[in-house]
């Protein structure tokens, strides 16, 4: 599932491979962004910000989220893409790579002076060179009484946590998703144990907080399975409100209060 960590390796890999380069094909595959065209133009950088990611090309930012399905790849030509053509959003060449945006959540295009428009409301990155626990933890003490398992995956607070973070984070620091912010005790290991989660796991392949590979994760998807900690039935449901779509949650009913 496509989090913060994944936005920011998918990022730096782009950058890897287009940054300074000049594009000799663009081919924006959503019916707005159709007759788009910045071959000739030279790419800056590529950027993640929490869950978004910015591609900077002359004057404008082609920006994109992932949300459930999406992924960039990268190919040298000729190179066989992994996922079907029809599933493709972007297609953008170099004289040296193919990079293919599929399924994307979201895909525009807008002049670069305007990414405040689309990033700007976003809290604090926890994978950007500009983190601010401080800020992060001010933003999450703004509603006390909302459930935390909520507030950590609101990107307004801090962005980059998705689902698996949140309810892996919250069994950490031992506290229900349904907790209220305001019974959480100490929220600056809170924000700061979920900093460390996604600055361990920015340059893994495979997202780990348990610290064990072949167990990777404490709760997330192991609904009715034994916790690893105490043995409880691990037990799940869905959380959301009018903001945040219903996803499920997982919690160890023994360990998390």
């Amino acid at each position: 599932m496509p989090e913060g960590d994944t936005v920011y390796q998918e990022a730096r890999t782009l950058n890897e491979v287009l940054a300074d380069a000049v594009l000799t094909r663009c081919d924006i595959r959503v019916p707005t962004f159709a007759t788009v065209d910045l071959s000739g133009e030279r790419v800056h950088d590529v950027v993640s910000h929490g869950k978004h990611l910015l591609m900077r090309v002359g004057e404008f930012s082609i920006h994109s989220h992932l949300k459930m399905e999406g992924s960039w790849h990268v190919y040298r030509h000729g190179t066989p893409w992994k996922r079907p053509t029809y599933q493709a959003r972007a297609v953008l060449e170099t004289a040296d790579w193919v990079a293919v945006g599929f399924d994307l959540g979201v895909l525009e295009v807008l002049p670069t002076r305007d990414e405040e428009r689309v990033v700007g409301y976003l809290g604090p990155d926890l994978l950007g060179p500009d983190w601010d626990a401080d800020e992060a933890l001010r933003r999450l003490r703004a509603s006390p009484e909302r459930p935390i398992g909520l507030a950590v995956l609101d990107q307004r607070v801090m962005a980059g946590l998705g689902n698996v973070y949140r309810v892996e984070l919250c069994f950490v620091r031992g506290v229900l998703p349904t907790r209220a912010v305001g019974e959480v005790h100490d929220l600056p290991r809170l924000v700061d144990t979920a900093h460390r989660m996604l600055v361990a796991n920015k340059d893994r392949p495979n997202r780990v907080t348990t610290g064990n590979f072949r167990q990777p994760l404490w709760v997330y998807g192991r609904g009715g399975e034994p916790c690893l900690r105490c043995g409880t039935g691990i037990r799940s449901g869905e959380l959301g409100d009018d903001e945040l779509q219903l996803r499920i949650a997982y919690w160890c009913p023994h360990d998390q209060t």
